[in-house]
């Protein structure tokens, strides 16, 4: 007899295929039976009225040190997500070595924070998933980042790489590969890896080929260069061999309203030439980052002490704003900046939380790049901000493409996070299915489980069917919604009663277990390499 029964369920198996009822028993941490006469197990679980779905893929999390800070996850098992893909961004705490770290940990402290007293005892990427080994609420599996590796081997140098260089960095990455990440990361508009050439990229992206991983950036411009941007990754994934993951995928500005279709098309001609492709995207239009993100390439040379030596320059200063309000500074997109679409989301000042750049300089009776500068200094570049740029027609249009994938690309540790990162799963299922219909049930689950699953590699997992692990959620479908707003971000959906990780529940009638059934998901284990 099994260890559970789940009597009754509209069975969503992942694969896009129509939901339909079946008894589902689980035993040791894996789907043992879908549908068939005299299922039995020791405990059953009435699923009647609710849908069973293998558990969501978080393709863009930020979730690093929230899972060992705060294990039970319930920001993201609250939304049936029972695995991360960490590493984001090429910015992250693996591999560093005893100059880059604290480095790292004042650089990217607006994404994750800097908790105190965190033992930060390990250095490489197998050290760092022997942390997660022991026990958080999701499982993980992590991406090697280029701006990481590139600072181990170069500092914050912005020009390409010299040879030797170059031959660090693919060792570096070989390594983290060997030891089970599960691809590179890129941040292409952030230092030091948006001074990477094209070139440089391709050679790392033969390594990340070799052992049979993915490539997943984010390019350098979502703005006034985002087409050009997604067609040069496109030729370095073609020139690598390499499979690609298009990260947060969208067109954002006033400039790429209703240009969805150009992007598709290139992305649909690649794939017809053989070009392995996926991509990820979040159902808002807000997007979020660092204020200091916005800053031109040439001023975070050197790191962020340089950084903010410059930001008390008289002279930079007044390069820094032709750059920003002028011409369109490389870390905001090419586009001029509009104060008015930037929107404090973490600082040391509460008061500037959930203000505008312009709001805040009209209390204070300067300009707003007066008060950008104030900011940043005071917040030693951690100031995180939402930024109010996207177009609705485009992430419809993306969401819709056979390749894409959920990604939330939450940050949980500022003090008013975007709401996507409590939101983003339900908010799929409640508005872009139940109330649009850009999606059906059984598409959206596919496109939130089994194709992430199929992109990661991952054995037995993203679909429910007898010898795949039990990661599971339980939701109804006429309920289930995001209640998260920008107003109060941190509330929790309604409509998922039951999440499992391994056949452990992790959420049970709603609410946490405590359980922490999770674990680090290793390439060379975990994964088919091809």
């Amino acid at each position: 007899m099994a260890e559970l029964l789940i009597r009754g369920a509209l069975v969503l198996d992942g694969t896009g295929a129509p939901g339909r009822r079946a008894d589902v028993t689980v035993d040791r941490g894996l789907v043992t039976a879908v549908g068939g006469a005299g299922l039995t197990g020791r405990r059953v679980l009435d699923a009647d009225g609710l849908a069973l779905a293998p558990g969501f893929v978080d393709m863009h999390a930020h979730s690093e040190l929230s899972l060992l800070t705060d294990p039970d996850h319930t920001a993201k098992v609250a939304q049936g997500v029972t695995c991360e893909v960490l590493g984001q961004d090429g910015l992250s705490y693996a591999p560093v070595d005893d100059t880059t770290l604290p480095q790292l940990r004042q650089a990217i402290a607006g994404w994750h924070g800097d908790p105190p007293g965190l033992d930060w005892d390990w250095r490489d990427v197998a050290g760092y998933l022997d942390r997660l080994d022991r026990g958080s609420a999701v499982n993980a599996c992590y991406l090697v980042p280029h701006g990481t590796v590139r600072m181990l081997a170069m500092g914050w140098a912005d020009r390409p790489a010299t040879g030797p260089e170059l031959a660090a960095q693919q060792r570096l990455l070989a390594e983290g590969l060997r030891q089970g990440a599960v691809g590179l990361s890129a941040g292409l508009s952030y230092p030091p890896g948006r001074s990477a050439p094209t070139a440089e990229l391709v050679a790392l992206c033969r390594v990340v080929a070799a052992h049979g991983g993915f490539f997943a950036p984010h390019h350098r411009s979502y703005g006034a260069g985002a087409l050009a941007a997604y067609a040069e990754m496109v030729e370095v994934a073609r020139a690598a061999g390499c499979a690609l993951h298009l990260a947060h995928a969208t067109l954002n500005f006033r400039m790429n309203r209703g240009r969805s279709g150009e992007l598709l098309a290139l992305l649909d001609a690649a794939a017809r030439d053989g070009v392995d492709l996926t991509l990820d995207s979040y159902p808002y239009l807000p997007g979020a980052t660092t204020l200091a993100a916005l800053l031109p390439g040439w001023a975070a040379e050197g790191g962020p002490a340089a950084t903010l030596a410059r930001l008390r320059d008289p002279a930079a200063l007044a390069r820094i704003r032709h750059d920003l309000e002028v011409v369109g500074s490389d870390g905001c997109h090419g586009v001029p900046v509009e104060w008015d679409t930037i929107r404090i989301a973490g600082s040391r000042d509460p008061a500037a939380i959930g203000a505008t750049l312009d709001q805040l300089a009209a209390r204070a009776g300067r300009s707003p790049f007066a008060t950008f500068v104030a900011l940043l200094l005071a917040d030693e570049l951690s100031t995180a901000i939402l930024q109010l740029v996207g177009n609705e027609e485009n992430v419809r249009a993306v969401m819709r493409h056979p390749g894409h994938t959920g990604g939330s690309d939450g940050l949980l540790a500022v003090a008013h996070p975007h709401p996507r990162a409590y939101g983003t799963f339900p908010r799929y299922l409640a508005r872009y299915v139940r109330e649009l219909g850009v999606l059906t049930l059984a598409e959206c689950v596919a496109h939130l489980a089994g194709t992430p699953a199929r992109r990661l590699r991952l054995r037995r997992r993203g679909l429910v069917r007898a010898g795949y692990h039990a990661d599971l959620v339980l939701f109804d479908p006429a309920t289930v919604a995001d209640t998260a707003t920008f107003e109060e971000p941190r509330r929790l959906p309604r409509g998922i009663p039951h999440v499992l990780v391994a056949g452990v529940p992790v959420i049970a009638d709603g609410r946490p277990t405590g359980a922490r059934p999770g674990r680090a998901l290793r390439r060379h284990r975990d994964a088919t390499v091809r």
